[in-house]
């Protein structure tokens, strides 16, 4: 797939996050930092679940996926982004910037049907509970955890396979910190009408459908909240959703800023600072989120730290 057109561009050079030169120092601590945090936070939550038998159901399953997904994507890209901050011209090979592309897309996309399979797995424990084992079954689980990665390898493929057939003269400078759709589209010299219909398409898609899944199935979920009679139940039942539901605003929310805005050089601007969010603060917060809120897993890391203590004793 990764396989060079006739494109007369060898290399291109990620403009980074800012041009000011006062603020890479900072913004490099910053980001480092924010991605030190996400590698300990998904990699512990993965931990804490696989070590822990008690989290072995559907709700964690699908956390489990979802810290991988994170860990995985945000490291397509953060380490070039943090080696922009440090260096005067931050270049990829063309191939390389495709292979980023790809894996960025595959990851990125693969979260928006994490998180709505998570919403549909809401769903079932709250408006059908006796139902709950049947219906969220472990072939049920991994049906869906498979179609997620399935739509996130189609989009990836579709998205990665026009970009490869466009031709790139003499720009160079991609006005992002990573290799994405629209800022690419921008360097062509060639007709991008292709690639602008797979956008609005497959970007539609993968936006409208998950958000529209998520809505339907939080409005079961509210209404079957609201018929819950005791306020303890009530609040009890919302809880188990108020993580997920910060995690999908977050991610949803700039992601649609991003894509769904005309490219123009001004709303590019304004979207590689939306961008951050569903790249760089959405997978550190999620396990956050997620372990903060929950008390299963604050039980899990309460036990797991007493089993490490008691072999570090004796």
């Amino acid at each position: 797939m990764l396989a060079r057109n006739d494109s007369l561009v060898t290399e291109f050079i990620l403009a980074g996050l800012t041009d000011r030169p006062e603020l890479q120092q900072p913004l490099f601590y910053l980001f480092l930092m924010i991605y030190i945090i996400t590698m300990v936070g998904n990699l512990g939550l993965i931990t804490l679940i696989g070590l822990n038998s008690h989290l072995h159901m559907p709700m964690y399953y699908f956390l489990f996926n979802l810290s991988f997904i994170d860990l995985c994507y945000s490291s397509v890209f953060t380490p070039k982004m943090l080696m922009n901050f440090v260096s005067k011209k931050n270049v990829i090979s063309y191939v390389g910037c495709m292979t980023q592309l790809f894996f960025f897309l595959f990851f990125v996309i693969s979260e928006c049907y994490m998180l709505t399979s998570m919403a549909y797995d809401r769903y079932v424990a709250i408006c059908n509970p006796l139902l709950y084992k049947v219906t969220m079954s472990s072939h049920v689980c991994s049906g869906l955890v498979l179609a997620t990665y399935v739509m996130g390898l189609s989009g990836a493929t579709a998205h990665t396979g026009c970009m490869l057939r466009l031709i790139f003269c003499n720009a160079d400078i991609i006005n992002h910190y990573l290799c994405d759709i629209l800022p690419l589209l921008q360097l062509s010299c060639s007709s991008t009408y292709v690639n602008e219909m797979v956008v609005l398409i497959v970007v539609g898609i993968n936006i409208t459908v998950p958000s529209f899944t998520i809505l339907i199935s939080y409005i079961f979920i509210l209404t079957s909240i609201l018929h819950i009679k005791s306020t303890q139940g009530r609040t009890k039942a919302f809880s188990t959703c108020s993580s997920h539901i910060t995690a999908i605003s977050l991610f949803f929310g700039s992601a649609a800023f991003m894509y769904l805005k005309y490219s123009s050089p001004g709303s590019m601007e304004q979207g590689k600072v939306s961008s951050v969010f569903y790249t760089n603060v959405g997978p550190m917060l999620n396990p956050l989120i997620y372990s903060l809120r929950n008390k299963d897993v604050k039980v899990a890391l309460w036990k797991t730290l007493m089993k490490i203590q008691r072999r570090n004793t004796f």
